[in-house]
């Protein structure tokens, strides 16, 4: 089969499409003939190995654990391990699968899983996984979403951040987003209240309090988010930009870990965790028209390496989609 592998770690240039040997089913695991994946900064950090700690913890010391990129997928069910019991060949399915989804073909356990959404089409499924599932776990698990609260959504334009305004607005929230000059109707349209213009105005200086920040990016330090916080306020970290190489963002993250504990403020980190429960779940959102993908640009499988690099600007509104329906690979 077809698929976008890489022996070493730098830029996109070290992607390649490549014949490679097709996945087995083993008992628990069910093969998907891939339909689309969506890129996340997560591939592009995989590929260049940065920060360097996630070398240690996850990618590999000196090379890449995994040759396949791709961690979000929707495609159809081709076959199915014997004790596989939630689906069955023909069906069609979504899930974030950690590694291997820019290829034809991608064998994951069932659990990572889930049925796709009716009304998506599959461009638009390979868009949720890991972007929704960080969305609605960092503020319904982390930031303790409720309805009425003040909402900052740091990163409104982006893969998560989408997605975050549109889950935010389902709790009940008051959502303000923050983005740049270009995107700030965009991120009105899919429901933020309001949207701050971070060429323009910086929101730890309003003096708008906020019951809950979600900070997606932007190099905002975890002091100057209080400032934006209200006394019992809480702000969640997930990534973030950093020029750093060797920690990344994960240098402010432990900062704010270590201060929250002293303050009335609580600052958590999230580290979005795969679950086909939560895949339920948004499928039901989506399906009844509360949350929409927002997709910026498709690629075929073979322009994925450029499909990374247009991500790897920060410029990409929404999701970036790799379909797989590719006439190179006829």
């Amino acid at each position: 089969m077809k698929a976008i592998a890489y022996e070493e770690y730098g830029s996109p240039d070290v992607l390649e499409l490549k014949d490679v040997r097709k996945p087995n089913v083993e008992d628990d695991r069910v093969l998907v003939r891939v339909r689309a994946a969506s890129a996340n900064p997560y591939d592009w950090h995989f590929m260049r190995g940065v920060p360097y700690i996630a070398r240690l913890m996850a990618t590999g010391l000196r090379k890449p654990k995994h040759s396949v990129l791709g961690t979000d997928v929707a495609g159809e069910v081709e076959a199915i391990g014997n004790q596989v019991t939630r689906f069955r060949p023909g069906d069609e399915v979504f899930g974030f699968v950690g590694a291997g989804g820019f290829a034809e073909y991608v064998a994951a356990p069932e659990k990572l899983l889930a049925l796709k959404p009716a009304n998506l089409s599959f461009q638009q499924a390979a868009t949720v996984p890991l972007a929704a599932v960080t969305a609605l776990q960092g503020l319904r698990d982390v930031g303790e979403i409720r309805s009425g609260q003040k909402v900052l959504i740091v990163g409104a334009s982006g893969g998560v951040g989408t997605f975050a305004v549109q889950i935010a607005k389902w709790y009940g929230a008051d959502v303000t987003g923050v983005c740049s000059t270009r995107n700030l109707e965009m991120v009105r349209s899919i429901g933020a209240n309001r949207v701050i213009d971070y060429t323009r105005e910086d929101f730890t200086r309003t003096g708008q309090a906020y019951d809950l920040i979600f900070q997606l990016a932007g190099t905002a330090s975890p002091s100057a988010c209080r400032r934006a916080l209200t006394p019992k306020g809480r702000l969640v970290l997930s990534s973030g930009d950093s020029p750093g190489r060797i920690v990344g963002p994960v240098a402010r993250i432990i900062k704010a870990v270590l201060l929250s504990p002293f303050i009335g403020q609580t600052m958590r980190p999230l580290v979005a965790k795969p679950s086909s429960d939560d895949l339920q779940f948004l499928r039901e959102l989506i399906e009844a028209g509360r949350v929409t993908p927002v997709i910026d640009r498709t690629y075929p499988l073979s322009a994925a390496p450029d499909a990374i690099r247009y991500l790897e600007t920060g410029r990409a509104r929404g999701k970036v989609v790799i379909s797989v329906k590719d006439r190179s690979l006829a």
